[in-house]
């Protein structure tokens, strides 16, 4: 089983990027605990700043694997190219906000990816990158 997280715009900046906000862990070592609390699944991880590279990713894996865990950044609220990309896939889609986006400014509430996502996790931290695994792994279970 197969499972892509994709970081979009910024995330490559978690660690040193308001840390009041996104905390002090770099993504790449929180990664590392991921591989280790979920050895039966192979995990990839792809960052990029560029809308064009995260469509491509989603292109690239999104008829064939077993589900994709994607924090588009600010294009959540900005790209309706992402959101058909995510609904032209077959594959599932669990959409994840380390910030409760609900909970901030009002132009972050709305996620253009949220109809096409099985699910959005918001405000849980990079432990919500965790539970959307989780729930891949459930829905992979359930749905072979």
């Amino acid at each position: 089983m197969n499972i892509l997280i994709l970081n979009g715009p910024n995330l490559n900046l978690l660690g040193k990027r308001e840390p009041h906000i996104y905390g002090s862990r770099t993504f790449e070592a929180f990664f590392h605990e991921l591989q280790a609390r979920f050895p039966q699944v192979e995990l990839v991880y792809f960052q990029s700043n560029h809308e064009g590279d995260l469509l491509d990713e989603l292109h690239r894996v999104g008829f064939s694997w077993a589900g994709i865990v994607f924090n588009a950044g600010a294009y959540t609220h900005t790209s309706i190219a992402l959101a058909d990309a995510i609904a032209a896939i077959s594959s599932p889609v669990v959409e994840v906000h380390i910030s409760d986006i609900h909970q901030r400014e009002k132009f972050r509430h709305h996620s253009y990816m949220q109809p096409y996502c099985i699910a959005q996790i918001s405000g849980k931290g990079l432990e919500g990158y965790a539970q959307a695994i989780q729930m891949l792994i459930d829905r992979q279970i359930k749905h072979p």
